[in-house]
């Protein structure tokens, strides 16, 4: 560990060397790349100064312990020793999850699809609450979003929307949230009182550009007709829903959001590339052997990563076994503890693994 240490400060000072050179904002891409390095490094090269300014307490109070008669500094040595020990160890465990091996997708931008599943227009209802509890926490963090697609339920529901959300980290984030959320309350339709399950299916893409997926048009198949629109005005009149047909796949991506097909051709583009890419990792991991926390399942009852549960006012993650409570401020986006306790846990499994 101590080789990696003292590698990632040599980068430190190398990366903000080049920064202090002149010149160095004429060429855009490389000054932003060394500027997102150095935000990287920069908490590490704080944890690994604070580790060798223990590491020298330690070794002074050791050496006053060994050469020392004087009662009070050696009561002091002791003490310096004792917590010198604890910080130690404590900051030993903080630096192996900084030197974890970086998911190189973290700081991207992130494809969120929200789907309904059983449960009819009560899945529906739940998939658009869904929808507004992460577009809530996004911007209680200042990221953007940015709806892609969306498909009405008769009920006010949604059986389909996709947004994007633009900023950096949202992959980090959010990347935990892929999976089957399952409510279980008593639908507003229901007369006489009985609780309901209905589930919706959550899948979160790390936004891919086109160095990482590259598509051919002879790869697709585009269809374009007159969309649905959200009723009234807001009807198109002419041919500028797009629905792109991913041949090799089979993969469907329709947009229709935008009275332009250009516009619809460029978002379901984007979400059709993230989809692809987010197919390749699945079975690099799966030939690596590795395993996922969020598989998106097919949206029956029984596949589930969390339940919400209305009458107990309890959120139950089943990944981590542990509840919550005060649902209403869950859904209105205060989720900072629970994905806290997501990526801890992802962290320790990791940490496991490197142990073994």
């Amino acid at each position: 560990m101590l080789e990696k240490l003292l590698k990632i400060k040599a980068d430190y000072t190398d990366i903000n060397r080049k920064l202090g050179e002149p010149g160095v904002t004429a060429d855009r891409k490389h000054y932003e790349a060394l500027t997102r390095k150095e935000a990287q490094l920069r908490p590490i090269v704080g944890l690994i100064e604070r580790y060798e300014k223990v590491v020298k307490t330690l070794a002074e109070a050791e050496a006053i312990l060994a050469a020392e008669s004087d009662a009070e500094l050696l009561t002091m040595a002791k003490a310096d020793l004792a917590q010198g020990k604890v910080q130690k160890e404590q900051l030993e465990k903080e630096l192996k999850v900084a030197l974890l091996p970086r998911d190189p997708k973290d700081d991207k931008n992130v494809i969120m699809e929200i789907r309904a599943g059983a449960g009819g227009e009560e899945a529906s209802l739940f998939a658009s609450e869904l929808a507004r509890m992460y577009m809530r926490y996004t911007e209680n963090h200042g990221f953007k979003t940015e709806l892609m697609s969306r498909s009405d339920a008769d009920a006010g529901g949604v059986k389909e929307i996709i947004f994007r959300v633009v900023g950096q980290g949202a992959y980090s984030r959010l990347k935990y949230e892929s999976g089957v959320h399952r409510v279980q309350r008593v639908p507003v339709t229901e007369a006489q009182g009985r609780i309901h399950t209905s589930t919706a299916t959550v899948a979160v893409l790390p936004e891919a550009e086109e160095v990482d997926i590259a598509i051919k048009e002879g790869d697709l198949r585009i269809d374009v007709y007159r969309s649905g629109g959200h009723g009234g005005q807001g009807v198109n009149t002419t041919d500028s829903a797009v629905r792109l047909t991913h041949l090799a796949t089979g993969l469907v991506v329709i947009c229709q959001d935008e009275r332009s097909q250009l516009k619809n051709r460029a978002k379901a583009m984007a979400v059709l590339r993230s989809r692809l890419y987010q197919l390749e990792e699945d079975n690099r991991a799966r030939e690596l052997g590795e395993t996922r926390l969020g598989q998106i399942g097919t949206g029956e009852r029984h596949e589930k990563i969390r339940t919400y549960n209305f009458p107990q006012d309890r959120l139950t993650d089943h990944r981590v076994k542990q509840n919550w409570s005060n649902l209403p401020a869950i859904m209105d986006g205060d989720l900072d503890d629970l994905i806290e306790k997501l990526s801890l846990d992802d962290q320790a499994q990791k940490l496991a693994v490197l142990g073994s």
